[in-house]
């Protein structure tokens, strides 16, 4: 746990209390503050109560008295309307902030000069967070991870000289978060996300922007518009910017010729690495993510002999094309994170040849988007609520059958690519749906997958 100090004898104001909250409200605690926490759920406020965190309804309080109101980032800040508790905290000049500015706030009062890299992006940044965190820790180096991959960042070690911090940073972190400094920041990209908490699109990007303006040195995925402009616009305010492509090729920065990475300066480009054969980054978002990862670690001292030693050692993020067993020409990919259409489309777009697992709790749209890909599709197995519409989208294009359970899914794909004589294949779970109707969630989903794998004969696992 990282106490926070920086309230000590002061008084702070908390709403919610889930995971991160109850964490951020114990931080607090630990470091001195005089807290008052609550949640809209009467089972949450007991369980604060119950581990020591003082509790109240926020309503009853004066607000007057807060040196700071603490909000989670889950509850809404401006769209599609403020909670409750942020019109009270207006009212009375109370200032509003989350776990993240918490501990930037930590590191700057203790630990000012360790190396602090942080990830933001509508997609990718899972991918790039736990790719720094593993080239930093194959590298010996002391290394935290946490934010928005999963670990709350107030749980982790407290800030000392020499320890690495890699954290993941959603928009809503972001907007709570208004003194971010990383040391390298990273933006990899934007595509509409959460406008139902941002109202437009350029308010989301505007939050964005906030975490490489703050950085020391900022990486910046030129590829989309929105993006781009941002590159510009920090890089002329005086900002260090290293720009990053997977499309285009850079005078300056690191862009992706296919599966090589080439690094650039002054107009000159060379070969910095191949990831060709590093089954864990296949396709062209990882290249963007690799780019994004060898950029941040050479920007807080890493070597290039050790970012190349950890990419190539890199076991991929858990439930996101990760490639999990092998028999023969066939590779079981369990891609259970990608929970809609555009989720699956980088793993469908990075094999040739696809004994594709899909279904589940359908999203909006469906499949259609994924239409370019069905040529790579040798057969589909339909699971869940979604297998009827997958099917009358599928129709002619795609053989397929529906196999209705993971278990007869999986069987059926082993069976079918272990007969398929065209070479080299994957039996891929990518369902582009939800668990909720046969899981509790893609984590039980793909550890279920992986289950089912290692009952094949003759498999061999990678995990």
């Amino acid at each position: 746990m990282i106490p926070v100090t920086s309230f000590k004898g002061r008084k702070v104001a908390l709403f919610g209390l889930g995971g991160s909250g109850l964490a951020t409200a114990e931080a607090l605690v630990a470091g001195g503050a005089e807290v008052t926490a609550w949640d809209d759920n009467p089972d949450s406020v007991a369980k604060a109560s119950g581990s020591g965190v003082p509790t109240a309804d926020l309503r009853t309080v004066d607000w007057a008295a807060f040196a700071a109101f603490v909000l989670s980032p889950g509850v809404p800040l401006t769209h599609p309307k403020p909670h409750w508790t942020v019109d009270l905290a207006h009212a009375a000049g109370v200032e509003i902030i989350g776990d993240v500015e918490l501990f930037v706030r930590e590191r700057r009062a203790h630990a000012p000069d360790c190396p602090f890299i942080a990830i933001t992006g509508t997609n990718g940044k899972s991918t790039t967070t736990a790719l720094i965190a593993h080239i930093l820790k194959e590298s010996g180096r002391d290394t935290q991870l946490g934010g928005n991959i999963g670990t709350a960042v107030l749980t982790l070690d407290p800030p000392k000289a020499g320890r690495f911090y890699v954290v993941e940073c959603s928009s809503y972190q972001i907007d709570l978060a208004p003194t971010l400094n990383p040391t390298a920041g990273i933006l990899l990209n934007l595509t509409p996300d959460h406008l139902d908490r941002h109202g437009t699109m350029q308010h989301y990007a505007d939050i964005k922007e906030r975490l490489v303006a703050g950085s020391a040195t900022a990486i910046v995925g030129v590829d989309d518009s929105f993006s781009a402009l941002i590159a510009d616009r920090i890089e002329r305010a005086g900002t260090r910017t290293v720009r990053i492509s997977r499309r285009h090729v850079l005078a300056s920065g690191l862009h992706a010729e296919g599966s090589r990475i080439l690094k650039a300066e002054g107009g000159t480009s060379s070969l910095f690495v191949d990831l060709d054969g590093i089954q864990t980054l296949r396709g062209g978002h990882n290249a963007q993510n690799a780019a994004a990862a060898i950029a941040a670690c050479l920007a807080v001292g890493v070597s290039a002999a050790e970012i190349l030693a950890g990419l190539k050692s890199f076991p991929g993020l858990k439930h996101r094309m990760q490639p999990v067993g092998r028999k023969g020409q066939v590779v079981f990919v369990n891609d259970s994170k990608a929970t809609n259409a555009d989720a699956a489309a980088p793993a469908l777009s990075s094999y040739e040849r696809i004994y594709w697992i899909a279904g589940g709790l359908p999203k909006e749209g469906g499949i259609t988007t994924l239409a370019p890909f069905f040529p790579k599709i040798a057969k589909a197995y339909l699971i869940g609520e979604a297998a009827p519409a997958f099917a009358a989208t599928l129709g002619e294009a795609v053989p397929y059958e529906i196999s209705g359970t993971l278990e007869q899914a999986v069987a059926h794909a082993a069976a079918d690519a272990g007969r398929d004589e065209a070479g080299a294949s994957a039996v891929m779970l990518s369902p582009a749906c939800a668990s909720f109707d046969q899981y509790k969630n893609f984590e039980v989903r793909g550890d279920a997958f992986v289950g089912h794998v290692r009952a094949i004969e003759g498999v061999t696992m990678l995990i």
